[in-house]
């Protein structure tokens, strides 16, 4: 009885050890390298976003006004895929929902914590004016709850293949990622709590992906992640936001003015203040890694680059479109004629077989309907007017 009860705390005390040394672990940086390494014209296409993101930070900082303004709500409709294994990975609606109203409090300074910033920071604090919805139409146009469920074979899936994006590989297909926000829930092998993909890269992938364990604030969420973070944390990258101490030392940069260069990341719930690169670190923001408690704000700076995305040329601008008769992006292909509906910024095609290796891949284009034919070359451009000439 002794050894039993023995066996019993053991187990017990592994459990909490092990629960207790749970870090925080996004790969969206990883899947980023991952993506560069295979897909060399995917940092032209993010550099492209990026050009786009300074110029309107530039023109809002000389004007204090955009041509999306900064008191307009912007409201982004989300599609849930729910791909489980067992009956416990398949969470529900109501943990769905949960996770809804965490990113909506979140990126609307509606989150009581907020008041947790410190002093320093407070002035900071940001209401981004972007809300979150399940989606109520589906892209045949049908009505929708704005959840998917699919059973699958596979015991979890890996970030580095994507495969719980995939029909084909025991997930499931994303809808057109220029006009939903896509958000896949399963089971992530290893130790990842959830990632995202950056704008610019491949539609076809285009959202982010949350372990079941660590979705809104009810059912499996477990702590110490358990409040809706990761999900705010991973649409954050959607958004465009790199990790708060710019995934490298003193000398790197998450892009964003009002953030202080941090050494590292956080984990847990520091006392405040931590200081590194001769500053007081702004640990407590959404894109560091601590525990869900702890962070609780984004700054007016990272308002800006989100919000940037959704401008005139801007690389998520059509997911707020108004217009349902949007055609979604074909690409060009390696072989005979290619059609392009949509573009972003402006951009120079060769020759459509990729014997030059110019283009490899995809581009894309909007307000622009033509027929490019295989092995000319091309050079399309942009009016401010939105007018294009070939």
């Amino acid at each position: 009885m002794k050894k039993l009860l023995l066996i019993i705390m053991l187990t017990c005390f592994l459990g909490e050890l092990a629960r207790a040394q749970q870090k925080r672990n996004c790969a969206s940086d990883d899947l980023l390298n991952l993506h560069l390494a295979n897909n060399p014209h995917l940092e032209q296409r993010m550099e492209q976003v990026e050009r786009q993101t300074a110029e309107f930070i530039k023109q809002r900082r000389i004007l204090r006004s955009a041509s999306v303004q900064e008191n307009e709500i912007l409201t982004i409709p989300v599609v849930v895929h729910v791909v489980y294994n067992t009956s416990q990975q398949n969470v529900s609606d109501s943990q769905i929902q949960s996770q809804i109203d965490v990113l909506n409090e979140d990126f609307r300074k509606l989150n009581d914590d907020h008041t947790n910033t410190p002093s320093e920071f407070a002035d900071l604090v940001a209401d981004i004016g972007i809300e979150f919805q399940l989606a109520t139409t589906d892209p045949n146009g049908n009505s929708t709850t704005g959840i998917t469920r699919t059973q699958t074979s596979s015991s979890s899936f890996s970030y580095t293949n994507d495969g719980v994006k995939f029909n084909s590989s025991g997930g499931k297909d994303a809808w057109p990622s220029n006009k939903y926000l896509n958000l896949w829930v399963c089971n992530i092998s290893g130790s990842v709590l959830g990632y995202a993909q950056f704008p610019g890269d491949d539609p076809a992938t285009d959202g982010v992906v949350i372990d079941y364990q660590y979705f809104g604030t009810t059912g499996t969420a477990t702590a110490p992640f358990d409040k809706g973070r990761t999900g705010t944390h991973e649409v954050g990258h959607w958004l465009n936001l790199r990790h708060i101490w710019g995934d490298g030392g003193c000398g790197a940069s998450d892009y964003v003015d009002d953030t202080p260069s941090a050494a590292s990341e956080y984990y847990g719930c520091p006392s405040y203040p931590q200081n590194s690169c001769s500053s007081n670190d702004m640990f407590m923001n959404y894109m560091d890694y601590v525990d869900d408690a702890c962070m609780v704000m984004f700054s007016e700076g990272q308002k800006e680059r989100m919000r940037a995305l959704f401008e005139p040329g801007g690389a998520r601008e059509s997911i707020i479109s108004d217009n349902p008769t949007d055609p979604d992006p074909v690409y060009c292909s390696s072989q005979g004629e290619s059609t392009v509906d949509e573009w972003i910024g402006n951009v120079t095609l060769g020759d459509i077989d990729n014997t030059s290796g110019n283009n490899g891949g995809y581009e894309d284009f909007t307000n622009l309907s033509t027929t490019l034919q295989k092995n000319s070359n091309y050079t399309i451009s942009i009016t401010p007017e939105w007018e294009s000439t070939i």
